[in-house]
């Protein structure tokens, strides 16, 4: 059986976490927040934040020249806590949301693909979170 390398990126956002989980979590936020670069944007999004529901993000580059969807089921839900789902590749995903007064560490391991180098990965999800910190701080 072969292992999937998991990587993880993360970020302290100066957000309390029940302003943080709302930000992940709702389609209006989403969309503002989830992309790697200034050159993509998502241009819409789907969040059933529960476990069995199903999230989807649209993100496609802004010169209309590549788009994909972004989706998966929810396997756990903790509020303002914790949540893992398996996107629809099978690859697996969680993301802890950690409180300390004002600011909320925000934590997320997922599964590598086998197309892209796992520095590009890496480097990708990171820039999504750090646009996420910056949204959230705004």
């Amino acid at each position: 059986m072969e292992t999937k390398k998991v990587l993880t990126v993360q970020t302290t956002v100066n957000t309390p976490v029940a302003k943080v989980w709302e930000l992940w979590t709702k389609p209006e936020h989403i969309t503002q927040w989830a992309h790697a670069s200034d050159d993509w944007h998502t241009t819409r999004a789907e969040n059933d934040v529960r476990v069995g529901g199903n999230f989807n993000s649209r993100m496609e580059a802004k010169d209309g020249n590549f788009g994909f969807d972004f989706g998966g089921t929810y396997d756990e839900v903790r509020n303002h806590e914790y949540m893992a789902y398996t996107l629809g590749d099978g690859r697996k995903v969680d993301i802890t949301f950690t409180p300390n007064g004002n600011e909320t560490k925000v934590v997320e391991n997922f599964e590598a693909e086998t197309t892209n180098p796992i520095e590009m990965q890496q480097g990708g999800w990171q820039a999504i979170m750090d646009n996420f910190k910056k949204y959230a701080e705004k």
